[in-house]
């Protein structure tokens, strides 16, 4: 073989040769390429998710700090409301209410009414015509004394005194609706049809 032949058989061996590792070499980087267009692509597509993940994480961290400053208000609301109703108790609670309730002639003391202490309460109120009872003492109703006179003149002390009669040691209650005369310490329970309870004495 000469030399000629030989390096034509090279050539030949050569271009073949080149051809498929050049081809091989640009599909290598056409698949690199393809790849790193993927891995873009799979990137721009796992941003969106992520943002979006993080965009649905911050407002569940909203939804749940607005939960918490509402419950916290709520929760403090209803704490001054309970301060507000325990005060208003303890101010109730600091007036004594009479034990059973009696009403007595101008001879018995008046104060807080209890079993062993037969005080003559003075802050009667009836829960009927929601008005306090007045009292008079050394006095007594008259007979004429009606539901309609009572309606009509009540709270007038000055009215009032036009159907009283003086009478030494008995005391004379009235409210809008009912009315009684007194001479000894009456317990209300025994008296049905007036309608009249305590109203709590201030200490």
């Amino acid at each position: 073989m000469s030399d000629d032949d030989l390096d034509e058989l090279l050539d030949e061996v050569e271009k073949k040769f080149c051809s498929k590792v050049s081809a091989a070499a640009s599909d290598k980087k056409c698949h690199e390429e393809e790849n790193k267009q993927g891995e873009r692509s799979a990137g721009k597509q796992e941003e969106p998710k992520s943002s979006v993940s993080e965009d649905i994480d911050a407002l569940l961290e909203e939804l749940l700090e607005d939960d918490y400053s509402s419950s916290s208000q709520s929760k403090s609301e209803q704490f001054s409301k309970r301060e507000e109703a325990e005060k208003k108790l303890s101010s109730q609670s600091a007036g004594r209410k009479c034990c059973p309730v009696f009403i007595g002639g101008s001879s018995v003391a008046n104060g807080v009414g209890t079993a062993t202490s037969k005080r003559s309460c003075d802050q009667l109120r009836c829960v009927s015509c929601d008005f306090r009872v007045l009292m008079f003492d050394d006095s007594e109703w008259d007979a004429s004394c009606d539901y309609l006179f009572l309606r009509n003149n009540v709270p007038d002390r000055q009215k009032l005194r036009a159907r009283l009669k003086k009478r030494k040691g008995v005391r004379a209650y009235a409210c809008q609706c009912n009315w009684f005369s007194s001479s000894e310490a009456t317990d209300l329970r025994d008296q049905p049809r007036l309608r009249w309870v305590c109203g709590k004495h201030q200490d």
